[in-house]
C-alpha cells in the first residue's frame, strides 16, 4: 500500500510542478463555466431594455415609470439624457423614451407627447413600442379620469381654493387607479402545455459539461504519464525492484482519479454556489456518477497510453480526442439538438452518460435509482478499458 500512495504522490508531484497546470486544474475551468452559463447566477431578467429619460420628474412621470417597471416585455432603466443618447447610439438598447418637462404640468392629459426614438428594423423596438404605449395609455388615461371629475365638481360648484381643487384631483386620481386596476380583464391569456423537447439551463448545462470536458482530458493524459515513463526508463528500472505491474498501475491510475475528484469536487462548488446549480438534490447519486465517470475515463487513458509512442503523441491525442468526446456527448450543446443518428451513435462514448447522468440529477430532478443504469455503463466502460490496457500494458 506505502508504494501504491507513493507513486501516487510522485505522479501528483510531476504533474503540479509547473504552475501552469493550475491554470487548466481549476482557473479555466472555473473561467469556461462562468462564460458559458451566461455570466449571470440566478434567473435571467428577459425582458427588453428602455432607457428612460425622465426630464418632467412629476408624479405623472413617476407613475408611467412605474407601470413600465410592472410590465412583463420592457425592463425599464432611467438614466440622464446624455447617457441615454450615448447607450443609444452604440445600440446598447433597441429603444429609448424621453418623458418631456411638461409631462404632468398643465396641460390636458391628451395633449401629452413622449419622445421614442427606435432602431431601424428592430423586433426588439416594436415589442418595445406596444408596450410603452400600452403603459402610457392606461397612465394617461386615469390621469385624464381625475380632470374629467374635477372639471364636472367645478361646474358645479367652485373650489374654495388651488389647494381644495388639488386635494379633490389627487383624491379623484386615486379613485381612478383603483377602479382601473379592478377592472376585468378583457383578454385571456393561455400558454402552451407542449413540453420542450430541449432539457436545457445554461448555468447546470454549463456546470455539468465543463466539468466532464475539463476531468475528462486530463484523465485521458494518464495516457502521457505512461508514455513519459517509459521514454525516461522509469518503467524498465521497476523491473529491477520488487514492484509489480498491478501496483504501479493502481498507484498511477488511483492517484490520477484521486486529483480528479478533487476537481469535481470543486467545479461542483462553484456550480451550485455562483451559478445555482442544484448539486445537493441527492449526494449519494452525484458522488456515485462522479466517481464512475472517472473510473471510466482513467481507463480509457490507460488503453490509450498502450497505443502512443511518446508523450507528445499521447497529449495531442488527449487533447484531441477529449475534446471530440465531450463536443459529441453533449457537453457543449444539448444532446437533443443532433439528428437521431447521431443521438444513437454517442452512445459508445463515457461524456454521453457522464452528461446525461449530471442533467438527470441537477436538471430533471433524478434520484439514485434514476442513475443507477448510467452508472452500470460507466462501470461497463471502466472495466472494458482496463481489461484491455491492463492486457498489453509494457514496461518498454
Amino acid at each position: 500500500m506505502k508504494k501504491i500512495f507513493a507513486i501516487a504522490w510522485k505522479d501528483a508531484l510531476v504533474r503540479f510542478s509547473s504552475r501552469s497546470e493550475l491554470l487548466f486544474f481549476i482557473i479555466l475551468p472555473l473561467v469556461f463555466t462562468y462564460l458559458l452559463a451566461g455570466s449571470t447566477p440566478g434567473n435571467r431578467d428577459s425582458r427588453i431594455r428602455l432607457v428612460v429619460v425622465d426630464q418632467a420628474q412629476t408624479s405623472l412621470s413617476r407613475q408611467l415609470i412605474a407601470g413600465l417597471m410592472k410590465s412583463s416585455a420592457v425592463r425599464p432603466e432611467v438614466m440622464p439624457l446624455e447617457q441615454a443618447e450615448s447607450e443609444f447610439k452604440e445600440r446598447k438598447s433597441a429603444i429609448m423614451l424621453v418623458i418631456p418637462s411638461d409631462f404632468g404640468g398643465n396641460q390636458t392629459a391628451l395633449s401629452y407627447q413622449l419622445e421614442l426614438k427606435q432602431q431601424p428594423n428592430s423586433m426588439d423596438a416594436l415589442i418595445a413600442d406596444r408596450a410603452i404605449r400600452a403603459v402610457s395609455d392606461r397612465v394617461i388615461g386615469v390621469f385624464s379620469i381625475a380632470e374629467k371629475s374635477v372639471g364636472e365638481a367645478e361646474d358645479r360648484k367652485a373650489f374654495e381654493s388651488d389647494a381644495a381643487k388639488q386635494a379633490y384631483f389627487d383624491s379623484s386620481l386615486a379613485q381612478a387607479q383603483t377602479l382601473m386596476d379592478s377592472a376585468p380583464q378583457r383578454m385571456e391569456i393561455v400558454r402552451a402545455a407542449t413540453k420542450d423537447q430541449v432539457d436545457y439551463d445554461p448555468r447546470t448545462n454549463s456546470s455539468a459539461g465543463q466539468l466532464v470536458t475539463w476531468v475528462f482530458i486530463p484523465l485521458l493524459g494518464i495516457s502521457a504519464l505512461f508514455a513519459y515513463e517509459r521514454q525516461h526508463g522509469t518503467l524498465r528500472r521497476l523491473l529491477t525492484t520488487p514492484t509489480q505491474k498491478a501496483t504501479f498501475l493502481l498507484g498511477t491510475i488511483g492517484g490520477q482519479v484521486a486529483v480528479s475528484l478533487v476537481q469535481m469536487l470543486l467545479l461542483v462548488g462553484f456550480g451550485a454556489l455562483v451559478l445555482g446549480a442544484n448539486w445537493g438534490r441527492d449526494l449519494p447519486a452525484l458522488g456515485l456518477i462522479l466517481l464512475t465517470f472517472a473510473l471510466a475515463s482513467a481507463a480509457l487513458g490507460t488503453t490509450l497510453g498502450t497505443f502512443v509512442k511518446s508523450e507528445q503523441q499521447a497529449t495531442g491525442l488527449s487533447i484531441l480526442f477529449g475534446m471530440v468526446m465531450a463536443m459529441m456527448g453533449g457537453c457543449w450543446y444539448p444532446l437533443e439538438l443532433f439528428p437521431e443518428t447521431v443521438q444513437t451513435i454517442v452512445k459508445i462514448l463515457p461524456t454521453t452518460w457522464a452528461m446525461q447522468g449530471l442533467l438527470t440529477l441537477a436538471l430533471r430532478g433524478g434520484n439514485l435509482t434514476d442513475i443507477l443504469p448510467i452508472a452500470v455503463v460507466l462501470i461497463g466502460f471502466a472495466v472494458i478499458f482496463f481489461i484491455i490496457g491492463v492486457w498489453r500494458f509494457r514496461f518498454e
